[in-house]
């Protein structure tokens, strides 16, 4: 029995723009278009899911994707630093910053530890994999990150090594708890 998870990245908003802990903002405008751009470049999948971040939704919804809400596949819970740029939090706390950056069990912000995030994410794909067929969820790079961090199963400090740029496609195949990893393939009708 084999399990595909196809994990899409969301289309670039705001916050990404400006380099700001999500905020729960909308899709730029440009984000918008490119996600409609791409719009049935994804095989059809048996079960779709998205963030319930309004970015995440909103590129499913450019993308023409059915869906349902996973509160599982949430962006990493950032407490305090909620809306605000990494500059601004880095100025006031450059020791937190520093800790967030190399401590996976940093979560002093208030909102969830890196760890917090890889073991919901590694939950995640172990319930996926006892059913068999194609997943597509739109989520959020972080947790891109966190399920490649799992799939390998390498350190939680691996996650600041890998790059998710918007709209690419990480794909994940699996059977008897091991997956193999496909990253970063651009979204388009190619």
């Amino acid at each position: 029995m084999t399990t595909r998870v196809m994990l899409v990245s969301a289309a670039a908003g705001q916050a990404q723009r400006e380099v700001r802990f999500d905020d729960d903002g909308p899709l730029s405008e440009a984000g918008k278009r490119r996600a409609r751009a791409a719009a049935g470049a994804l095989p059809a999948a048996g079960r779709g899911l998205v963030s319930p971040s309004v970015r995440c939704r909103e590129t499913a919804g450019e993308l023409g994707l059915a869906v349902r809400t996973a509160s599982e596949l949430a962006g990493c819970a950032m407490g305090a630093w909620r809306g605000r740029t990494l500059a601004e939090v880095g100025d006031g706390d450059p020791a937190a910053v520093s800790a967030w950056l190399s401590d996976p069990d940093f979560a002093a912000h208030g909102g969830e530890s890196l760890r917090q995030l890889c073991a919901r994410i590694a939950g995640w794909l172990a319930r996926e994999a006892q059913e068999a067929g194609r997943v597509v969820a739109v989520v959020e790079p972080d947790v891109v990150r966190a399920a490649a961090v799992c799939a390998l199963g390498v350190p939680e400090e691996a996650f600041w090594r890998l790059d998710v740029p918007p709209l690419t496609v990480t794909e994940l195949s699996g059977r008897g708890g091991r997956w193999n990893l496909g990253l970063g393939r651009p979204l388009d009708r190619r």
